[in-house]
C-alpha cells in the first residue's frame, strides 16, 4: 500500500480499467485505486459506509453480549462457567488470529476477506441466536470470533490503502467518529433487544447488517493488496498461541468447580508448554507471526506490560458489573446497559483532547495517573449493592473510570506507535491489541476465581455481591500495578522525534529495518514506509484515530506517517503519508 498506485495523482477519482496494462484488470484497477479516492466522492463514501457497517458488527458484539449474559444463562440453565466461555470463546479465537487475519487481506485482497470475515461472522452470530444448549453456543462464538479475526484488521485497512494521502486522516476521523457512535448505542440497543424479543436478538441483529454490507462491499468497495507481502503464513504459530491460550482459560474457568484435580493441573500444564513451544517457534521461523525482535524496544515491551494490566482490569470489570447491576441492584438488561453509558459517551468527546495532551506533557503521567483514576473508580463500584441509587452509587463510579480511560487510552496508543520504527506501526499496533484482547480472556477467567465465586454465583444476589466486592480491589490492585510500571519504565519524551542513534539504543530500530520487511511476511507487517525514512533519522509516527471507544481493546490504528524531508527539527510533528494496515 502506497501513497498512490499507478497512474493516480493527487484527485484522481476512482474509475475501474477495461483492461489493466499487465493484462489482468483486477490488479490494474488495484494499481489505479491505491491512495487515490476522495471522501467527496461516492465511492468513497461508499467505502467509508462499507467499513464502518462491518466493524460495527464486531463493535456491537463485543458490548451487548455481556448484557445478556445472566438471561442467556437463566434460559440455558447455565452456571457461571458457560457465561465466562460465551464471552471468552470469542476473545481466544479473535486474540489469537487477529495478527493472521491481517496478513491474509495484504496477500488475498482486503475486500475479499473482509466480506470473507463479515459472512463467516454473520453466519456464526446466526448460529448463536439457534444455539439449543450451552455447548453449540460456545462453539458458535468461537467461530464468530473467527470471523471476527478477519474483518476487524480489514475494515481500517480498506480506508488506509484506497483514500488518497490528503482524505485519509478525514476518512479515518469519519469512521471511528462513527464507531464511537455504535459503541456508544451498544449497551442500549443490546439491552432493549434482551428485555424485548429476547437475548437471541443479539446475535441474529448481525445477520441484517451483514446483507447490507457485503453486496455494498462487492459492487462499490475498489479491491487492494499488498504487493509486498510474501513468504509462508505463520498458521503453526497462530494455532500454538491461541491454544495456549485455551488450555490456561480452561483451567482457570474449571478450578472453582473441580478444585485442584488433574482436569485443572493438566490442561494448566499443557498450556504452558504450548506458550513455551509458541515462543520457541516464533524465534525459530524466518517469518513469524509475532517478530521476536520487536520486543527488543524498551519502551514497546513496557506499554504492552501496562496495556496487560489495564485492559485485563477492564475486562473483568465490565463482565462483572453488567451482572452486578442486574443480578444485585435489580437492573433490568436495558438499565443496565444504558447505566454504563457514560463511560464510553466521555471517550467518545473526549479522548481526541486527551491525544493531544499526551502529546504535549508527554506519556508517562497520562500513563500513570489514569489507570489510578479507574482504580478509584472500580473500587467505588462496591457501593452499587441492594437498594443502591444510581447517581449516588454508580454514576459517580463510572464518571471516574470513564475519565482514567479518557486520560490513558489515546496516549497508551500513541505511545505504542512512537516506539517501534515507522515500518512496524501497523505491526506493533495489532500486538497492542492482541495483548489486550489475551488480557482480558485470562482476566475474564481467572477473576471470579480469585473471589471466591462459586459456579451458581450469580443466581443468588447476596452472594454474587459479596463476591464481587472481592473483585473489585483486585481489578483495582492490577490497575495499581500498571500505573507504577507505566511510572517506573515509560519515557516522558517517546512521543518527540528521535535520531537514529536513540532508536538504536532503545532496541535496535534502524539495524532492525531490513529483518522487518522480511519477518512482517508472516503477520502481512510489511509497509510502504521503509522508502520514505531518511537514513540517520527515525521519526515518531503519530495515531490517526482520534476517538478511542472500545473498552476490550485499544483501537487498531497503523499510524499515520510523517512525510519525508530534507531537514526536520526535533520534536516536529509529520503529517501526511500512510501508515500500514493494522495487524
Amino acid at each position: 500500500m502506497g501513497d498512490s498506485g499507478s497512474g493516480a495523482g493527487p484527485g484522481r477519482e476512482y474509475r475501474a480499467p477495461r483492461q489493466a496494462p499487465s493484462g489482468d484488470p483486477e490488479r490494474g484497477a488495484e494499481r489505479d485505486v491505491a491512495g487515490s479516492l476522495r471522501v467527496s466522492s461516492a465511492v468513497g463514501r461508499w467505502v467509508l459506509f462499507t467499513t464502518v457497517l462491518g466493524s460495527a458488527m464486531a463493535l456491537l458484539d463485543s458490548t451487548v453480549v455481556n448484557v445478556a449474559l445472566p438471561h442467556i444463562g437463566l434460559d440455558l440453565n447455565a452456571d457461571l462457567a458457560v457465561l465466562q466461555w460465551t464471552v471468552n470463546a470469542y476473545m481466544l479465537t479473535l486474540a489469537g488470529l487477529i495478527l493472521l487475519g491481517g496478513a491474509l487481506g495484504d496477500r488475498f485482497g482486503r475486500r475479499r476477506v473482509f466480506v470473507i470475515g463479515v459472512v463467516w461472522f454473520a453466519i456464526a452470530s446466526l448460529l448463536c441466536g439457534l444455539a439449543p444448549n450451552a455447548g453449540v453456543l460456545i462453539a458458535a462464538r468461537a467461530l464468530q470470533g473467527i470471523g471476527g479475526a478477519l474483518l476487524t484488521p480489514g475494515s481500517l485497512a480498506l480506508i488506509q490503502a484506497t483514500f488518497h494521502p490528503d482524505d485519509r486522516g478525514r476518512a479515518v476521523g469519519l469512521w471511528s467518529g462513527f464507531g464511537g457512535v455504535g459503541a456508544a448505542i451498544g449497551p442500549f440497543v443490546g439491552g432493549w433487544l434482551v428485555d424485548g424479543p429476547g437475548w437471541r436478538w443479539v446475535f441474529f441483529l448481525n445477520v441484517p447488517l451483514a446483507a447490507v454490507c457485503v453486496p455494498v462491499a462487492l459492487r462499490h468497495v475498489p479491491e487492494s493488496r499488498d504487493p509486498r507481502a510474501h513468504g509462508r503464513f505463520d498458521v503453526l504459530g497462530a494455532a500454538l498461541g491461541a491454544l495456549a491460550l485455551a488450555s490456561v482459560t480452561y483451567a482457570l474457568i474449571a478450578a472453582p468447580g473441580a478444585g485442584v484435580s488433574p482436569a485443572v493441573i493438566v490442561p494448566a500444564v499443557v498450556g504452558l508448554l504450548l506458550g513455551v513451544a509458541f515462543v520457541y517457534v516464533e524465534r525459530a521461523r524466518r517469518d513469524p507471526m509475532l517478530p521476536p525482535d520487536i520486543f527488543a524496544s524498551r519502551q514497546f515491551t513496557a506499554v504492552n506490560a501496562v496495556t496487560l494490566c489495564v485492559y485485563a482490569a477492564f475486562s473483568g470489570f465490565f463482565f462483572l458489573s453488567v451482572l452486578q447491576l442486574q443480578v444485585v441492584v435489580g437492573y433490568s438488561a436495558l438499565a443496565a446497559g444504558t447505566a454504563l453509558l457514560p463511560t464510553t459517551v466521555l471517550m467518545l468527546l473526549l479522548s481526541a483532547r486527551s491525544g493531544e495532551l499526551g502529546r504535549r506533557i508527554g506519556p508517562r503521567l497520562p500513563l500513570t495517573v489514569g489507570p489510578l483514576l479507574c482504580a478509584v473508580g472500580m473500587l467505588l463500584m462496591t457501593r452499587a449493592g441492594v437498594g443502591a441509587v444510581y447517581w449516588r452509587d454508580v454514576l459517580p463510579a463510572l464518571l471516574v473510570l470513564g475519565l482514567g480511560m479518557v486520560t490513558l487510552v489515546a496516549p497508551l496508543t500513541a505511545t505504542v506507535l512512537a516506539s517501534v520504527e515507522v515500518e512496524r506501526a501497523g505491526l506493533a499496533s495489532g500486538i497492542n491489541n492482541a495483548a489486550a484482547r489475551a488480557a482480558g480472556l485470562v482476566a475474564v477467567a481467572a477473576l471470579p476465581l480469585l473471589a471466591g465465586m462459586g459456579p451458581e454465583a450469580y443466581r443468588s444476589a447476596d452472594r454474587f455481591a459479596e463476591t464481587f466486592g472481592r473483585a473489585m480491589p483486585i481489578c483495582a490492585g492490577v490497575l495499581v500495578l500498571g500505573a507504577v510500571v507505566a511510572w517506573c519504565t515509560v519515557r516522558a519524551d517517546v512521543l518527540e522525534g528521535a535520531p537514529a542513534a536513540a532508536g538504536v539504543e532503545e532496541g535496535g530500530a534502524v539495524e532492525a529495518a531490513e529483518a522487518t520487511r522480511k519477518a512482517g511476511a508472516g503477520a502481512g507487517a510489511g509497509g510502504e514506509g521503509g522508502a520514505e525514512a531518511r537514513a540517520g533519522e527515525r521519526r515518531p509516527c503519530r495515531p490517526e484515530c482520534a476517538y478511542h471507544c472500545g473498552v476490550g481493546a485499544p483501537p487498531l490504528d497503523p499510524g499515520d506517517r510523517p512525510p519525508p524531508a530534507p531537514a526536520r527539527r526535533h520534536g516536529q510533528d509529520g503529517v501526511g503519508g500512510p501508515g500500514h494496515p493494522p495487524r
